[in-house]
């Protein structure tokens, strides 16, 4: 009973987030949507007895990922206005994207899988069973080829955003280093007699 009670909360509190994110006028407040509700998220793997994936999220997304992302958003000075402009022009492709999805979710909702005797139970294992050690057998037996392919799209991603925020910036002022190496004290000091 207080199982079920704690996963109404945290995936209540997980959905309410994710609105958030979506709904948040502000750029800096929907990345703090984000952080809650990974911290909702990761309530639920220790409900499922998957504490290795808990701290997990809430190391690697809350303490890495996020902190880049609002790094980015701080760093990319978003004009909120200009992001308004096309709003009615796209109104009506985005209510019909709105529509279509509300209609999938009715119709997953009320199709019979998630009624009371559908869905499966969370069965809690002993003691004996160490979930890191089992993720990292699956993970690197079965999955092995989709962790890779993983891995070189992150790469790829990676160098992608490297490339991407590179620019020359005019108003900015920039160090050369082999200007710096190669001065002489000669250029720099001069001897005045008095």
């Amino acid at each position: 009973m207080l199982e079920t009670a704690f996963f109404y909360m945290f995936a209540g509190l997980t959905v309410l987030g994710g609105m958030g994110v979506v709904l948040a006028r502000n750029t800096m407040h929907s990345v703090m949507f984000l952080v809650f509700c990974f911290f909702n998220a990761s309530g639920l793997f220790f409900l499922l007895d998957a504490e290795f994936l808990g701290i997990i999220l809430i190391l690697i997304y809350v303490g890495a990922v996020m902190v880049l992302f609002m790094f980015v958003v701080m760093m990319l000075e978003v004009n909120a206005a200009k992001l308004r402009e096309g709003f009615l022009q796209y109104l009506p492709l985005g209510g019909m994207i709105a529509a279509i999805l509300m209609i999938e979710f009715i119709a997953a909702s009320s199709s019979g899988v998630f009624a009371e005797g559908a869905m499966a139970t969370a069965a809690h294992f002993g003691q004996e069973v160490n979930n890191t050690k089992e993720i990292g057998q699956i993970l690197y037996t079965k999955y092995l080829l989709g962790f890779e392919i993983a891995a070189i799209i992150l790469l790829v991603a990676l160098i992608g955003a490297v490339v991407l925020t590179i620019r020359e910036r005019k108003d900015a002022k920039y160090q050369n280093m082999t200007a710096q190496v190669k001065v002489r004290r000669e250029d720099r000091v001069r001897k005045v007699s008095m």
